[in-house]
């Protein structure tokens, strides 16, 4: 298992889950997957990540409502990285309005994932 950092990945996509573990598990994060927000709500409340990188297009219940429920119980913890292939800037604003700090378009490569995480200080 890589290091003592825990992301949590959501996103209903198994090939995106699986690009995304493989990115920060190379800058030293221990990864956690969840299909779904609904599945996420439940591996927070088991564990709390040190950080999340959601979708919003999801089914059972999406990113955006996850993250309000995530912020409902556990206030500004952890922080939230939006990764969607949403680019209305509506999107954007409901993301970093619910408290999400950064914001991913797809298709992302390192490049990107990396530096919004740097960005969001979670590397």
């Amino acid at each position: 298992m890589a290091g003592g950092r825990l992301c949590l990945v959501v996103d209903d996509s198994v090939v995106v889950r699986r690009l995304a573990r493989r990115i920060l598990e190379a800058q030293g994060f221990a990864v956690h997957e969840a299909g779904n927000g609904e599945a996420a709500l439940a591996a927070c409340r088991a564990t709390l990540p040190d950080c999340v990188l959601l979708d919003w297009n999801m089914p059972v219940m999406n990113g955006l409502d996850f993250l309000k429920a995530l912020r409902g119980e556990f206030g500004a913890r952890p922080p939230v990285v939006f990764c969607t292939t949403e680019t209305e800037m509506t999107f954007v604003k409901q993301a970093i309005a619910q408290g999400a700090q950064e914001f991913i378009m797809k298709p992302f490569d390192e490049a990107i994932l990396v530096g919004k995480f740097a960005q969001a200080g979670l590397l």
